[in-house]
């Protein structure tokens, strides 16, 4: 990505919010993904390898998306501080709250793509809006178009 800046994106939203669809619409052409649901599900120190991951990807040159619930400041500043430590802008990409919804889709899933009910509830009791003060050097609002799509703009 030579003369491309780097870039890493942290999706802030409840399970089955969209985050992974817009990711692959949006995002996947120029950023790498870095899930946590990619790793086996007894996988230890999941957040150690998500950041050595993420240290790998932006030291190559690589803009990296951050495919997780990221719910607050615990899991998203770590992001924003290595993110900035490699000089890349830091995005939050914020899924504002739609637990019908997000319980709705979840409820259509299958196998490991089905989370427990109990777990939306529970991100959606950590879940905080990430703004500027957080260290993030842009917000950006990602809303359903009403025509299978998405809408994003910069939020208030």
């Amino acid at each position: 990505m030579t003369g491309t800046p780097l870039e890493v994106a942290v999706l802030v939203g409840l399970q089955a919010s969209g985050k992974s669809t817009f990711y692959r619409r949006w995002l996947s052409a120029d950023h790498e993904l870095i899930s946590k649901d990619l790793f086996p599900r007894g996988a230890r120190r999941k957040q150690e390898r998500q950041m050595r991951l993420m240290a790998e990807a932006l030291g190559a040159g690589r803009s990296v998306a951050v495919d997780n619930t990221n719910p607050s400041p615990a899991e998203w500043g770590p992001l924003v501080a290595a993110g900035h430590a490699h000089g890349a802008t830091v995005t939050a990409y914020w899924f504002p709250p739609d637990p019908a919804g997000s319980l709705a889709r979840n409820a259509a899933r299958q196998g490991r793509d089905r989370v427990p009910d109990t777990g939306i509830h529970a991100t959606l009791g950590r879940l905080r809006r990430p703004s500027r003060a957080d260290g993030f050097d842009a917000v950006r609002e990602v809303r359903f178009d009403g025509r299978g799509g998405f809408e994003v703009r910069q939020a208030p």
